[in-house]
């Protein structure tokens, strides 16, 4: 089988709406050039796009005409290198995709530990922050769960009650390994975070482990986050405010 052939019969198998880049097609040193020509072609053909430099993705036909990737799926090639995944969108985006605001942001938030990620397509821009741990893809959303709590001051448009409701649930659909894993992470976010983590767990009579995350806070602090006793009856336990 011809390179051609062969790069046309991976991107067949990429569903329509998706971003990918040469790495995703998992070709050789020596077929990049052939990959080149044979991607120039299938875009000629219209049955690719390219997004920016050695970023495409594969046009989804509907009844409205063509539907181009959402925010995520145009900045997801970004967040990966050599297949291994090095950042992830956070911010006002994610917390809009957890429901906890209706506003969406003109820039996206992307965190990353050891690299600086900026993005800029069309109208979609990114703009990177330091990410509080390594990333991988069995993490990243925990990360997310976390910088929630930590921005949950700044959320545009929140609803406290509807929030903490929110948070709560996604607690209770994670699992014992997973939140063990949570509760490490969020050992290396600031003080605050800790406490509203441990006040919400706490809610949940989910104890094990809890330990660690008052052990970790100066018993004379307060953290003031504007959560009630109303709104999270475990909250004094954590000195929140």
């Amino acid at each position: 089988m011809n390179i051609a052939k062969g790069i046309e019969e991976k991107i067949n198998k990429i569903k329509e709406g998706d971003t990918f880049t040469y790495q995703n097609l998992s070709i050789k040193k020596e077929e990049y050039t052939a990959t080149a020509k044979a991607l120039e072609r299938l875009i000629k053909k219209e049955k690719i796009k390219r997004i920016s430099t050695g970023v495409f993705y594969k046009p989804k036909q509907t009844a409205f005409g063509e539907l181009k990737p959402n925010e995520e799926e145009l900045i997801k090639p970004y967040l990966f290198k050599n297949g291994k995944r090095i950042a992830y969108i956070t911010g006002v985006l994610i917390y809009n995709k957890m429901g906890l605001t209706t506003q969406i942001p003109k820039t996206i938030k992307i965190a990353s530990r050891d690299k600086r990620i900026t993005v800029s397509i069309g109208n979609i821009k990114g703009t990177p922050v330091k990410s509080y741990a390594d990333i991988t893809d069995k993490n990243y959303y925990l990360l997310e769960f976390l910088d929630a709590l930590k921005e949950f001051n700044k959320i545009p448009n929140l609803d406290k009650k509807s929030a903490i409701k929110i948070l709560t649930n996604k607690l209770t659909e994670l699992t014992s390994k997973e939140t063990k894993q949570l509760i490490k992470l969020g050992l290396l976010y600031p003080p605050r975070v800790i406490a509203f983590l441990g006040a919400l767990l706490e809610n949940l009579n989910n104890l094990e482990n809890i330990d660690k995350l008052k052990e970790s806070l100066n018993p004379l602090s307060e953290y003031k986050i504007g959560i009630s006793c109303e709104l999270l009856p475990t909250s004094k336990n954590w000195n929140i405010k």
